[in-house]
């Protein structure tokens, strides 16, 4: 076990007795298990319509106004399979990063009873968090708008109004990829559209007219590549955290790495499942992430 100092940043508790019960009891209707988890934030409740309704605006364009008016069957069947599997995919993925408890610490259980139950040893230390009267597995942090305190959280993201943590960063990185992999599949056709419709009349390219089938290439266009941008750049960032094994927070934090250093290959397989199978790929497939730890309060 390690000692922490006392002058460490969070609040440390070294005996069941320093604790206020009176202050730190459990919820009265805790919530239970299998429940839907949904964080009722409006900002991240309108992101989350937004990031749909943007979706379905791209499946729109692309199926009646390039797929659907075109005289090339097998470009047409081919592409729309793809897309409508690709944004099936990504749309499946938001649900499952929105609606999973990304791994919540139970709130108010800072209490006598459960210090006690863990049976401290002289020179190991819990941490207890302030803010909703739990006490704090390591690498757990508190999200002021989930209002608890998420194990490895990396970040809280309004795009799928919930925190990315330890049981959903799976479904996130997927969701970012596969908007990504849309995005690219929209421009790309966007593209071949356009000098489609340069070489022939305008008018035999789309069931619109002319002026709205341009507004809203454009806009599809300019939807996809802000988004391919966005998303790549967040499937990087978390690819590179999940193989160092060191969240978002940690890293603005800078915090010293308390924990034990795996390869690139086992953090992979601990975010997204093992052994190595398609269900890497499928929002469907729900990681093994194990037992918990009954001592993962305790240094």
């Amino acid at each position: 076990m390690m000692l922490i100092p006392t002058h460490h940043f969070r609040d440390i508790e070294r005996k069941a007795e320093y604790l206020q019960p009176e202050k730190c009891m459990p919820p009265p209707y805790p919530r239970p298990g299998g429940a839907m988890w949904f964080i009722r934030d409006g900002c991240g409740i309108a992101c989350a319509i937004v990031t749909w309704f943007l979706v379905l605006f791209a499946e729109f364009v692309v199926l009646f106004v390039m797929l659907v008016p075109t005289r090339d069957y097998v470009y047409s069947i081919i592409n729309g399979i793809v897309f409508n599997l690709l944004a099936f995919l990504a749309l499946a993925s938001h649900c499952r990063a929105m609606l999973t408890d990304p791994g919540a610490v139970p709130k108010g259980n800072a209490t006598k009873e459960f210090i006690e139950s863990l049976q401290l040893k002289p020179g190991q230390v819990v941490y207890k968090c302030p803010k909703c009267c739990s006490i704090k597995p390591d690498r757990a942090h508190h999200c002021s708008v989930c209002k608890r305190c998420i194990r490895k959280m990396d970040h809280h993201c309004p795009w799928v109004n919930n925190c990315v943590g330890e049981n959903n960063q799976k479904y996130f990185v997927l969701f970012t990829m596969y908007i990504a992999l849309i995005s690219l599949h929209a421009l790309i056709m966007v593209g071949f559209h356009f000098l489609h419709c340069f070489e022939e009349d305008w008018t035999k390219c789309s069931s619109f007219s002319p002026p709205t089938t341009v507004i809203l290439l454009i806009l599809l266009c300019f939807e996809a590549l802000l988004f391919l941008i966005f998303t790549s750049v967040m499937f990087g960032t978390q690819v590179h955290s999940i193989c160092t094994d060191e969240t978002g927070i940690e890293q603005l934090k800078k915090e010293e790495r308390r924990w034990a250093k795996k390869t690139k290959w086992m953090n992979m397989k601990a975010v997204f499942g093992h052994p190595f199978s398609l269900g890497w790929a499928s929002p469907f497939a729900t990681p093994d992430q194990g037992k918990a730890d009954p001592y993962q309060y305790v240094v």
